[in-house]
């Protein structure tokens, strides 16, 4: 089959594998798809050295499930294509998500065993969410989980989201948003602003300097387009000259410089002194060139004034999965919404799953400190004094859950806030907790 040059718009149902829906039709023909079911999102252990994860893309996510539609092009696609028989297709032409959704709110911390999704519903329309839940989740929670080391290792200096260059452009996007709610300060990339608000910064590259016939031309051109206040950068060919030159162009009330090669520490501090020097007293020093959280940490005591950092932080160079996996832990014997759900759990060695729907509680100490995290599959509810972990954000298929980024943000901030100095070094280390069974 010859591929279209114009290919369709694709419904959020092709976001896929083939799988799901052959294990759906499968279920349609011998009568069980509408068999009550619950599956879970978890991650089995964190990434080596990692002390906690970060949940993102929760708000990404919602929207899809809600939009998992197929129309009957797609359904005539995909029985054309042997993926599903003609049960399979009859199935779809109605479907829709009409089940529950609880999760983590996005933000959050997770751990070992922390279930941070569980979906229940029927067996066939739980089933055909997993690839597009882990194909979200797992994604932006691990940029997330990279950001907020990175913030951690910042100090409390900005830290802008540079790469998109290095990236898909829609993980661009979305690379851009979770690192913004894991407490980066703005990002480069003006998708990201058009769609999820987050603020967009950039001014030039080292292209603007050379397309013109000196530095000094390209540092008049900038300030005149931006004003005094804005962002030269000043290794191009020299950059005690750059700085000289920039100052000399823009004024002591420039704004900032920014560095993108070598020795940060040095450079930086020679920067500094330079700027100091030229009265410049109150202008930034910005660096950039392969940053992540340990370069940031070993630059802790140079005088710079902000990162930006791009490939470390939205390619696998810099951060490992998220490790998120997709299981059913309960199934019913028929679709009565009220039969009870035998708990069903994988005993496969270093791949086992607990089974049971899950509730879960989280127990801080005096000062608001996380301590510990359990959780217990009898259908009990939230011990007194200790706090609910799972929010609902879907019923009836419909989304109840749609809180804004600033306030997911705040979440995240806070979140962060409740772990011990210990827990958020950037140093390689176990996870400070897991998520562990209360039978009780």
């Amino acid at each position: 089959m010859a591929l279209s040059a114009t290919p369709p718009t694709l419904s959020p149902a092709y976001l896929t594998d083939r799988y799901e829906l052959t294990m759906l039709s499968s279920w349609v023909t011998e009568g069980t798809v509408e068999d009550r079911a619950v599956f879970e999102c978890f991650g089995r252990r964190l990434p080596e050295g990692r002390r906690y994860g970060m949940v993102a893309g929760l708000g990404r996510l919602l929207p899809m499930i809600e939009d998992f539609r197929f129309g009957e092009d797609d359904v005539t696609w995909l029985e054309e294509q042997g993926v599903v028989n003609a049960a399979g297709a009859d199935y779809l032409r109605g479907f829709r998500f009409t089940g529950d959704v609880d999760a983590y709110r996005e933000g959050d911390l997770y751990f070992p065993g922390s279930p941070v999704l569980t979906v229940s519903g029927t067996l066939g329309e739980c089933v055909v969410l997993e690839t597009l839940a882990l194909s979200v989740l797992n994604h932006d929670s691990a940029v997330a989980s990279a950001a907020a080391r990175m913030v951690d290792a910042a100090g409390g200096r900005p830290l802008i989201e540079m790469g998109s260059r290095r990236a898909h452009e829609q993980a661009a996007v979305a690379a851009a948003r979770a690192a913004y709610l894991a407490g980066f300060s703005s990002t480069s990339n003006l998708a990201a602003g058009r769609l999820h608000g987050v603020p967009t910064v950039g001014t030039a590259a080292h292209a603007f300097t050379l397309a013109h016939a000196t530095e000094a031309e390209a540092f008049r051109s900038q300030v005149e387009a931006q004003g005094a206040g804005t962002t030269l950068l000043v290794d191009t060919y020299d950059i005690a000259q750059g700085i000289r030159t920039a100052v000399e162009v823009a004024g002591p009330g420039l704004g900032a410089v920014r560095i993108d090669s070598g020795d940060l520490a040095e450079e930086s501090a020679r920067a500094r002194a330079l700027l100091d020097e030229l009265g410049a007293t109150s202008t930034r020093v910005t660096v950039t060139s392969d940053l992540d959280e340990f370069v940031i940490t070993a630059l802790g005591d140079a005088p710079i004034d902000g990162y930006g950092v791009g490939t470390r932080l939205v390619t696998g160079s810099g951060h490992p999965t998220a490790g998120l996996v997709y299981k059913l832990v309960a199934v019913g014997d028929g679709p009565d919404p009220d039969a009870p759900l035998r708990p069903v759990a994988k005993k496969s060695a270093s791949k086992a799953s607990v089974g049971g729907r899950k509730t879960v509680w989280r127990e801080h100490d005096a000062d608001g400190l996380l301590r510990s995290e359990h959780y217990a599959a009898d259908g009990r509810a939230v011990p007194e004094g200790a706090s609910a972990v799972q929010v609902p954000v879907v019923r009836g298929g419909e989304v109840v859950h749609r809180p804004d980024l600033a306030d997911v943000r705040r979440h995240a901030a806070a979140s962060l806030a409740s772990l011990p100095a210990a827990a958020r070094r950037v140093t390689a280390g176990p996870a400070y907790l897991e998520a562990t069974p209360v039978t009780h």
